[in-house]
């Protein structure tokens, strides 16, 4: 077992390649996580194989919030994705499965958002 943890920063636009290049080679996604910053929010992509935790992280302005969908690798991560556009208000391309910001029953619009950092309604 190692302890080593990396993470890559990449490109949103290698988003897609990345994660298929660690489906290849048999990774399993563990998880995807948005956090604010001042200018957009930090996207981070981890997976695991044989204890082992790499992830890949990028950044998405608020300017511009669109990511490319990583389903045609992950599938699954249809729900992390939909998470993104409902509490982020991030638009993914490509999404197989778009709830289109109805995914969850909430209260306002993109809760999670760098303009809303804690998440509190109004």
């Amino acid at each position: 077992m190692s302890d080593e943890q990396s993470i890559e920063l990449v490109e949103r636009s290698q988003v897609s390649a990345k994660a298929a290049e660690f489906k290849a080679g048999g990774w399993r996604l563990v998880q995807i996580s948005s956090v604010p910053t001042l200018g957009g929010q930090e996207i981070t992509y981890s997976f695991d194989k044989a204890y082992r935790l790499q992830s890949v992280r990028t950044t998405v302005p608020n300017a511009d919030p669109v990511l490319p969908t990583i389903t045609g690798a992950y599938f699954a991560a249809f729900t992390y994705e939909n998470e993104l556009q409902d509490l982020v208000g991030l638009k993914v391309l490509g999404l197989p499965l778009d709830f289109k910001g109805n995914f969850y029953r909430k209260a306002m619009n993109a809760p999670l958002t760098s303009s809303n950092p804690d998440g509190k309604a109004g």
